[in-house]
């Protein structure tokens, strides 16, 4: 058979499938209803967008809480969905990766959102999904910073990180007291525990992670890694976001 006459046959086919695809949607609606086939075709969607990724990158990187950051070259997640280029995922929950499946993972100002037995879980399925000598790049607002505006002596940039978080969060209270601050940074935005380093090291250490290093937002030793930080950006203030934030990497040992 030429060329010219395999055309009309693989439109058939074509036209075939699209039929088969509409009334497997159609049977899922009327048994399941609308929303159970949004699911399913989400679900289905995630899949496809998940392999296809993971079929065109040789290094493979896993953005957890993307937000509206997307970084190109990263499979870009959230539970939210506010940008184009993410896919869902829930970190409270397995993340659906094959062990060993990236060279790098990625998660800034997520985990204080999730309660510590939900954020060591998050942790255990980074390693298990990291490859053997991967790293992973967490950024989380720092207990130790917060709890050290209480100093009598407060810093230039203490004052002004006060000043900042209560005229933007709280402005009705009209006084610029660190007690404010801290409650509102365990009351405000969802979050559910927040780390001092200790804590987070001893967490990432309690599920593998090895050669756990102290980082400034933006700063790494590893170019991937490097300069990927936006929440400065999202806050509309990127040193406040500098004072606040503290990055933790490490590497999954091999």
């Amino acid at each position: 058979m030429t060329k010219s006459g395999a055309r009309p046959v693989d439109e058939a086919s074509r036209q075939l499938q699209k039929r088969n695809t509409l009334s497997l949607a159609l049977g899922i609606i009327a048994r399941f209803g609308m929303l159970k086939y949004l699911r399913v075709s989400g679900f289905l969607c995630r899949s496809r967008a998940i392999q296809s990724y993971l079929n065109s990158q040789q290094v493979r990187k896993l953005q957890i809480g993307a937000g509206p950051n997307t970084l190109e070259g990263w499979l870009n997640t959230d539970e939210l969905l506010t940008s184009r280029g993410a896919i869902y995922l829930n970190a409270t929950k397995p993340l659906g990766f094959e062990n060993c499946t990236f060279d790098y993972i990625f998660s800034e100002h997520l985990i204080e959102h999730l309660t510590y037995k939900e954020g060591l879980s998050m942790l255990r399925e980074c390693y298990r999904v990291l490859k053997p000598g991967g790293k992973i790049r967490i950024a989380t607002p720092d207990l130790e910073t917060l709890i050290g505006l209480y100093t009598p002596d407060k810093s230039e940039l203490q004052q002004r990180y006060i000043k900042w978080i209560i005229d933007m969060c709280v402005p009705q209270v009209g006084v610029y007291r660190e007690s404010f601050v801290i409650n509102n940074a365990f009351r405000n935005w969802g979050h559910q525990f927040i780390y001092d380093r200790a804590t987070l090291q001893s967490a990432m250490e309690e599920v593998g992670f090895v050669d756990i290093t102290r980082y400034a937002p933006g700063e790494s030793d590893d170019e991937v890694l490097r300069g990927i930080e936006s929440h400065g950006k999202a806050v509309g203030n990127a040193d406040m976001n500098l004072f606040e934030t503290m990055v933790l990497e490490a590497k999954r040992s091999i």
